[in-house]
């Protein structure tokens, strides 16, 4: 993961409406394996985290200029500690006018993945914990917390420049207490949501669900298949791409590899090229479970419609082709 070029900026500021004081670096970080290790780090975290959303910008202008510094940046205009300043100077002020913010540290990292440019843009936070020093004494220390990462962004410069149809080239995660406490670090980016994450996520289960129905598996050859696609995409999710149809189809049938791929498009489902897989959908599609007092039910998610219908009305669920084992038992108990 070559990184081209990496700056920190410290904003201080409280969430009690107390200005915002700006500690800004004036010249890059040099590339060291610490600064390698903590933006590894810093990715694995941020693809962890559930509820992002993917966008694109809008147009520039006075309230959303960010993406003009960063073309600026990128022609050759103005260098990186110039452009990283300039953005925190305009998050600064972002800061100040949301008394819901917290200060922090401010990392920009320009660095390529691939062949895919990319920056990220993170507030960090410190915690505070202890360490044992070289004269075996206990000492307060504190560390980045990267588990508790809850403002940062991630855009893909290379998909912004050549696809100017794209309209998921940013990821950001959103705020989980509502859109106010992460809207003002969103408006700093200049983002607009284009992709609904779960959405998506959702009406690619439900195609994968209709093909399942449409081919007339045996219940084997559903299971390995939807095993597939969920280990495509958590393993996308993991590296923070998006799912593929086109390479999604080959992963789901090797021997008929744009059987699915077909099946979408013939369906028209509306899905596009490419889909940010959502982890919370994703883990709820292998099985449904459900336990209460005396009774535990699971089953997989491809079997309801056809082995396993749900009646809403009557808050029933009906079971056909019960297993051998469990018939046996009733019988017995019968008997």
């Amino acid at each position: 993961m070559p990184i081209r070029h990496c700056i920190v900026h410290l904003i201080d500021k409280k969430p009690d409406g107390t200005p915002a004081v700006l500690h800004a670096r004036d010249s890059e970080l040099g590339v060291s394996q610490a600064m390698e290790n903590l933006l590894a780090d810093l990715n694995e975290s941020y693809n962890a985290k559930q509820g992002k959303a993917w966008g694109f910008f809008h147009e520039e202008s006075g309230a959303y200029p960010f993406s003009g510094w960063l073309g600026q940046y990128l022609e050759g205009g103005q260098d990186f500690t110039a452009f990283s300043r300039q953005a925190v100077e305009h998050l600064q002020k972002l800061m100040e006018e949301s008394n819901l913010s917290t200060g922090g540290h401010v990392l920009f990292a320009h660095y390529q993945q691939g062949m895919t440019d990319y920056l990220a843009i993170a507030l960090l936070h410190h915690s505070e914990g202890v360490t044992v020093t070289d004269a075996l004494d206990v000492a307060p220390a504190k560390h980045l917390d990267l588990g508790q990462l809850h403002l940062a962004a991630r855009i893909n410069i290379s998909e912004w420049q050549n696809n100017k149809q794209s309209k998921q080239y940013i990821s950001f995660i959103k705020g989980k207490n509502g859109k106010k406490v992460s809207e003002y670090f969103r408006d700093f980016i200049g983002c607009q949501e284009g992709v609904d994450a779960p959405s998506e996520t959702r009406t690619l289960l439900k195609a994968f669900s209709d093909f399942v129905e449409s081919e007339d598996l045996p219940e084997e050859q559903a299971r390995e298949k939807t095993s597939a696609l969920v280990d495509y995409a958590s393993t996308q999710a993991k590296l923070g791409q998006p799912m593929t149809l086109e390479e999604l189809s080959g992963v789901i049938d090797e021997e008929r590899p744009k059987a699915f791929y077909d099946h979408i498009r013939n369906k028209d489902y509306g899905l596009s090229p490419e889909i940010p897989p959502d982890k919370r959908t994703l883990n709820q599609f292998r099985r449904f479970t459900g336990r209460a007092e005396g009774l535990s039910i699971s089953f997989e998610s491809h079997l309801l419609g056809s082995k396993i219908e749900y009646d809403e009305a009557r808050d029933m669920l009906i079971i056909r082709q019960l297993p051998t084992q469990l018939k046996d038992q009733l019988k017995r108990r019968k008997d």
